[in-house]
């Protein structure tokens, strides 16, 4: 299973398109109506659309499987009494399976069939997403719903989030321990350091300063740089991931702390706390479908 895309619904769709495009980093892949869909360099027909609405919420988040892990799928879910609904992608690259809620409201879409597309050269332009990471008002409770039910594993706990993983990327997902749910921040996976660091230095061509970084996490040990976009989320370049074996323990929080006022593995990044925290709250879940038999 892989993460492919995150949807997004938004007053101007077309002003978030022109501010990834030009600035963050992304290709144009196509715009169908009101809805921007947004590429990287990888297979993946699209890795961001962003539909117009008259509010901001996250539409879905959208991961690749086979039948196999789909009917898998199904099964628990129906099992678990989750709200759920088959589904036939109109997004590009078509593709059908189902859409599932979450205990707290986060939407998933899972898919089979859906077509790739060539690759396409850009030392700047992000492969896939990497992650994308969810509030959660109990985050422990998250991390065992998607492991009992997703089939999800839990490959790390911290103070702040519970990390989770479909594959062996150390996290595709996480939970923070926000206290709410929404959308706590989308990562795009970039070719390496270089290119993160070149991304910093195009930001800051425009007056854009890192909220978070650069820095090296502990969980996942991936170098990252947080910004604040101009239509709200939190984005975030990031590379080198790790990569996990099946039998990897988990670790708890007391495994990740720091020595006092560090905040990541180089100890050299600053925080913006108080604006990261009010650009999380935004993006909230809504779900704008009829529960369905799978």
């Amino acid at each position: 299973m892989k993460l492919r895309s995150i949807e997004l619904a938004l007053p101007d769709p077309a002003a978030a398109a022109t501010f990834m495009t030009r600035i963050w980093g992304m290709a144009e892949a196509e715009t169908k109506g009101d809805t921007h869909y947004l590429r990287g360099s990888g297979p993946f027909p699209y890795l961001v659309a962003f539909e117009k609405a008259q509010d901001e919420f996250v539409r879905s988040t959208t991961f690749v499987c086979t039948s196999e892990e789909l009917e898998a799928l199904k099964a628990r879910v129906t099992a678990a009494g989750w709200t759920a609904s088959p589904t036939t992608s109109d997004d590009l690259g078509g593709g059908h399976g189902l859409l599932v809620e979450l205990p707290e409201g986060t939407i998933l879409r899972f898919l089979v069939g859906a077509a790739e597309v060539a690759p396409i050269a850009g030392r700047d332009l992000p492969v896939k997403l990497t992650h994308v990471v969810f509030n959660a008002a109990d985050a422990e409770a998250c991390g065992h719903a998607v492991e009992d039910i997703l089939g999800f594993r839990v490959s790390d706990r911290t103070k702040g989030m519970v990390f989770v993983r479909c594959n062996d990327s150390h996290h595709s997902t996480a939970f923070a321990r926000a206290g709410f749910a929404s959308l706590n921040h989308v990562a795009f996976e970039m070719e390496d350091i270089d290119a993160v660091m070149r991304g910093i230095g195009r930001l800051r061509d425009h007056a854009m300063v890192p909220a978070w970084g650069p820095g090296r996490h502990g969980p996942g040990a991936n170098v990252y740089a947080y910004f604040i976009a101009p239509f709200g989320p939190v984005i975030e370049f990031s590379t080198a991931v790790e990569k996990v074996p099946e039998d990897y323990q988990a670790g708890a929080p007391e495994d990740w702390t720091w020595p006092p006022n560090r905040i990541d593995q180089w100890g050299i990044s600053d925080k913006d706390f108080d604006g990261l925290r009010q650009a999380e709250e935004r993006f909230r879940f809504r779900r704008d479908w009829q529960a369905a038999p799978l």
